[in-house]
């Protein structure tokens, strides 16, 4: 990914997306930026710096954070342990954009973080982040559900004996 960039950023006037926008706001753009697809993240990060300048806050630099899981019978949350994540921030103007993904994936977060910035300055490319982001959502709940229909079909019922 190249990051020497010298342009000035274009932005575009507030355009609709075909889906509600309520849906993806930053916490939720951020999250998904983290498991969006990487190759497409770092291609239309590529996209956004060819028009926009952006300068390193930070990182990207690795660190761990604690994971944290919900166990489903009782739904109490607990820490499963520690998991390796990158993290890089930098600003676009006046826009400060922020990532953290899980691995050592430097590019990718860089990726990410250029994405959350230029979403947040209304760059040209805001429609396409934010339908990457759309996409994410859509890709996530299939798996999801997927893996639920999986884990329903080895569901076990048991009938009561009158005596």
């Amino acid at each position: 990914m190249n990051t020497d960039t010298t342009t000035a950023c274009g932005t575009s006037p507030a355009l609709s997306p075909p889906w509600p926008s309520a849906d993806v706001d930053r916490d939720s753009r951020v999250g998904l930026l983290a498991r969006a697809d990487r190759d497409t993240l770092i291609h239309l990060a590529d996209a956004c710096l060819r028009e926009c300048e952006v300068s390193t806050l930070s990182g990207p630099q690795l660190g761990t954070v604690l994971l944290q899981v919900r166990e489903p019978v009782e739904r109490r949350r607990f820490y499963l342990g520690d998991v390796l994540v990158t993290e890089a921030r930098l600003r676009l103007g006046e826009h400060e954009g922020w990532a953290m993904r899980l691995g050592d994936d430097p590019e990718a977060t860089v990726a990410a973080a250029v994405c959350d910035a230029a979403c947040q300055a209304g760059t040209s490319h805001r429609d396409d982040i934010l339908e990457l982001c759309a996409r994410t959502r859509a890709e996530l709940a299939a798996h999801r559900s997927a893996e639920v229909a999986d884990i329903a079909a080895t569901a076990v019922e048991f009938e009561e004996l009158g005596g």
